[in-house]
């Protein structure tokens, strides 16, 4: 038993270590635009999206960047506007 709660509290500390501290404004369900039109505007933008989903208000995106790097971002479900965790910085563009 010992063993599980270990198990459940580290994967829960590993999840919340990787997603930082990071949410959204409440937007509203009918303002909220489709995660698919997400999807369809990264893949224009060069990304490579495995999964879309929600979290904490944001719409969360695993995949490849438009430079093929491995990438977990977040982006406001109204705007499409990318949010960063707390602490951390877009990379300058090259």
């Amino acid at each position: 038993m010992k063993l599980i709660a270990s198990l459940v509290l580290a994967t829960l500390a590993s999840t919340a270590f990787a997603h930082g501290n990071v949410s959204c404004p409440a937007v509203p369900k009918e303002e909220k635009k489709p995660q698919m039109e997400l999807q369809k505007k990264l893949e224009g933008e060069g990304w490579k999206v495995r999964k879309v989903q929600n979290y904490n208000g944001c719409y969360e995106v695993y995949g490849f960047d438009g430079q093929g790097k491995k990438a977990e971002a977040f982006f406001n479900p109204k705007t499409f506007e990318r949010v960063y965790p707390e602490g951390e910085q877009p990379e300058a563009k090259k």
